[in-house]
């Protein structure tokens, strides 16, 4: 049976995202990406050229019609510039599949929930599904549900740190609460990060620095495709209940 990613209807084999970002060259972008198995890569509209013609074109390296672009506002900082950043890729390429990201500060990269959850309003409005960078709020989670998210992405740490999850009780208390897609985004810093947020019943992970500033990002890549599968397995299959303890995996009764 299929186990698909969906997400705003459409359907996705793979429940790893990652980045464009960060890479030595596209090359080496492209050729990540191809290993990792992801069907959705996000595209900072601010950094990435994806309409210059007279400079390399990410869409040369990774064919459109065969990935999903995620066009993303990173970079932004107040509701408006985010607003104006993901019309702008509407009108380019026609995506209204967005992610959201409204950042506070330039030190921490932390998200600003309420020109997040404003934007969020506004766009969902305007006909785009909007994929929301956030917070671990359960309380701000169920907002952005309210006005019409079309995913919930909680940071696991701050951007780009590597720390992996910090408040598992959070991400359990928001997994229990939505019935929108679930998927951990940013401060992921290795394969068995990705393991942990799928077996905590996210149904995907989003990844870029860990993989692109790996010492070996090509077998980095393989790493979280792999990492992604096992946790959702995991997850899927239900795991023993936790005990204080000893239980012999050999019955007591009936020895010699």
């Amino acid at each position: 049976m299929k186990d698909n990613l969906v997400v705003a209807k459409k359907k996705f084999n793979s429940r790893l995202i990652v980045g464009t970002g960060k890479y030595k060259n596209m090359s080496e972008c492209a050729k990540a990406i191809k290993l990792s198995g992801a069907d959705i890569v996000t595209v900072a509209v601010r950094r990435v050229n994806i309409s210059n013609k007279k400079k390399p074109l990410l869409m040369d390296y990774l064919d459109p019609k065969k990935i999903t672009y995620l066009p993303n506002t990173a970079g932004c900082f107040t509701s408006d510039d985010a607003l104006r950043t993901l019309r702008l890729a509407r009108e380019i390429g026609g995506w209204k599949l967005v992610k959201l990201e409204v950042l506070g500060d330039k030190k921490n990269l932390f998200p600003d929930m309420i020109e997040t959850l404003k934007s969020t309003e506004v766009l969902t409005k305007e006909g785009f599904s909007v994929m929301v960078y956030c917070n671990d709020d359960p309380l701000m989670a169920k907002r952005l549900e309210n006005v019409g998210a079309s995913a919930i992405m909680p940071l696991a740490a701050p951007i780009g740190s590597g720390l992996g999850i910090l408040n598992k009780v959070n991400i359990k208390i928001i997994r229990k609460q939505t019935k929108l897609p679930l998927i951990i985004d940013a401060g992921i810093g290795q394969a068995s990060d990705a393991t942990i947020a799928m077996e905590l019943g996210c149904d995907g992970v989003l990844v870029n620095t860990a993989i692109a500033k790996a010492k070996k990002p090509f077998e980095m890549a393989k790493a979280f495709k792999n990492a992604v599968i096992a946790g959702r397995m995991s997850y899927l299959s239900g795991r023993i209940e936790k005990s204080l303890m000893g239980n012999p995996t050999s019955p007591i009764k009936g020895i010699i």
